[in-house]
């Protein structure tokens, strides 16, 4: 809608990296103001964030380029994967490798990886619907044409929409359908001391939810192509399975020690 602002001639703001910056202060305050509730040391995360940083931003680039590889595998200069005119980077596979990184490093602290799952969905959660925003402002999430009394015309002369025509709003449904999420969780998170289960059960309505708003998408990747789904389902497929599978074994152990999953204050 506004891939950038110029207040004044000489100055240029891009909304992209207005709210990716926005959005990396705003996740790590939101760890901080948890981690007093939940006891948790955030120095697993201030003490790796070059890791993070760097996994994050190649692996997420990396899987953007391979999706749209049709558009972008004449890529000459190596420094055109990182130096880019799209900005476009797969949020999805950001969120993925950042787990990883953390599961690395809670393995090698020898420490058990469900125990960090509220603290971080919820965290997420909390950016996600903010950063959805502004992939609304640039562009980078878009629907396709629908007919639901809801659709969006994109009219900057410098949009990256390919339609001329209104298009379903996607970013502002993701937008939505994230912050009641992180809003329900929240609040359970304060009353129903209840630990792991509610974060994986967030993370599998989160996955399903995605699973079907990507059907709405006005992207087309590889898979997509091939498949009539995208790289994003693929994803969501595998991940609303692991949580299915966290789930039963969370349950397992609390069937025969109910005291498992009770927060320790």
């Amino acid at each position: 809608m506004f891939p950038f602002f110029e207040p004044y001639p000489w100055i240029i703001i891009y909304s992209f990296w207005l709210s990716l910056v926005f959005c990396f202060f705003l996740f790590f305050w939101m760890l901080k103001r948890l981690s007093t509730r939940y006891s948790y040391d955030t120095s697993i995360f201030t003490n790796n964030i070059l890791w993070y940083f760097l996994s994050v931003f190649f692996f997420s680039r990396l899987f953007y380029v391979i999706s749209k590889w049709n558009d972008l595998k004449y890529i000459n200069n190596p420094m055109e994967f990182f130096i880019m005119s799209d900005y476009n980077f797969s949020l999805f596979w950001a969120i993925f490798w950042f787990f990883l990184v953390l599961y690395i490093n809670v393995r090698l602290r020898k420490e058990k990886f469900d125990k960090y799952i509220d603290w971080l969905v919820l965290s997420f959660l909390f950016i996600a619907y903010i950063w959805f925003i502004g992939a609304f402002l640039w562009g980078q999430v878009y629907g396709n044409e629908t007919n639901f009394w809801i659709e969006i015309l994109y009219t900057h002369p410098f949009t990256p929409i390919p339609y001329q025509s209104p298009i379903f709003p996607l970013p502002i449904v993701y937008s939505i359908v994230t912050f009641i999420l992180f809003s329900v969780l929240y609040i359970i998170s304060m009353f129903i001391k209840i630990r792991w289960f509610v974060g994986y059960m967030w993370l599998l309505v989160f996955w399903v939810l995605t699973l079907i708003l990507e059907f709405f998408t006005g992207k087309f990747d590889v898979f997509k192509v091939m498949f009539d789904i995208n790289m994003t389902q693929i994803l969501s497929l595998f991940l609303i399975i692991f949580a299915f599978y966290r789930l039963y074994i969370i349950s397992k152990i609390a069937w025969n020690d109910t005291t498992v999953l009770i927060s320790k204050k």
